[in-house]
């Protein structure tokens, strides 16, 4: 078999090195990731949050490929990638002012009877009291959040590009609260999110106290009004 010892050849040699290096130290890097996120998963502790943040991002497709060879359901995984994602945007969330917040709920935790209407800005709850969506509003209003009940990630586009709130909280199932985080990170806003507990397309559940101890981050609790603080705890 003979070589070429051109500057050409050399340099392609060279480059299909590097290459193969890349891809090792990209398996190495995604496995010892995994491992680290299986060991925080079972311990309900996340470890080095910010090192798994960042091989989430760039390795995303290479880490699930892993996830499945262990056994770990995608719902498993994404599931780990919101708390992981949470936990890195508690902080700067609560630190943005209530004003610049905006909370974006799905359509299928109303009522299946709900007599709201949808108009340019989503669903506008009559506070009809056949769901607990109105009460939530109401609820999370008085604290400084626009609230918005939507059908759809492109009204989440339209609202954030009219309003142009620093800081997200998001409700729905695993898959939209993932893409919405996804969004958020594009368009580098501040996001939190909750997942439903009940997955579907009519009157799903989420566990409400979820949702208001997310959006109290940062407010002084002697602002909270009473009847959140008792949903709250």
């Amino acid at each position: 078999m003979a070589f070429d010892f051109s500057p050409w050849g050399s340099l392609m040699y060279l480059i299909g090195e590097a290459t193969v290096l890349i891809i090792l130290a990209a398996v190495c890097a995604a496995f010892v990731l995994v491992i680290i996120s299986l060991y925080s998963i079972h311990r309900g502790k996340l470890y080095f949050p910010r090192v798994l943040k960042a091989g989430l991002v760039l390795l995303e497709g290479l880490m699930k490929a892993m996830f499945r060879l262990l056994g770990l359901e995608d719902r498993e995984m994404l599931a780990y990638f919101i708390k992981l994602h949470n936990a890195m945007n508690m902080k700067e969330f609560g630190k943005i002012p209530v004003s610049e917040r905006a909370i974006f709920m799905p359509q299928c935790l109303r009522s299946s009877r709900c007599p709201a209407h949808l108009t340019p800005e989503g669903l506008k709850c009559q506070n009809c009291g056949q769901c607990s969506v109105g009460n939530a509003c109401t609820l999370l209003e008085k604290l400084g959040y626009r609230t918005f009940i939507v059908p759809g990630s492109s009204f989440i586009k339209r609202m954030v590009k009219k309003y142009r709130p620093r800081a997200l909280l998001g409700v729905g199932c695993l898959s939209e609260v993932k893409d919405g985080i996804d969004m958020a990170d594009k368009l580098g806003i501040t996001v939190m999110g909750v997942v439903t507990l009940k997955e579907g397309c009519v009157e799903t559940i989420v566990n409400w106290a979820d949702i208001y101890e997310v959006a109290t981050l940062g407010i002084d609790p002697a602002s909270i009004p009473e009847d959140l603080k008792v949903l709250a705890d």
